[in-house]
């Protein structure tokens, strides 16, 4: 494994509407964060469940945005 890939956060999917494609997903540290369609659009995810493990990568700006990398 590369560096980058100890630095992603890992979660865990709180909530998720696929006809809005937004949702939440709980940090191991137990912060929320939001999941918008944007966030999915470039990672070719459709869907995620309930309970789904996640890494992800938040964006640098502090908006609560993420781009999904890989399901645990």
């Amino acid at each position: 494994m590369g560096g980058d890939e100890q630095a992603m956060a890992q979660g865990t999917i709180k909530r998720f509407d696929l006809a809005s494609a937004t949702g939440s997903l709980l940090m191991d540290d137990r912060r929320e964060v939001s999941i918008d369609g944007a966030s999915l659009a470039g990672s070719g995810i459709l869907t995620l469940r309930l309970g789904q493990r996640v890494i992800f990568d938040l964006d640098e700006t502090g908006a609560r945005e993420l781009r999904l990398v890989t399901f645990v």
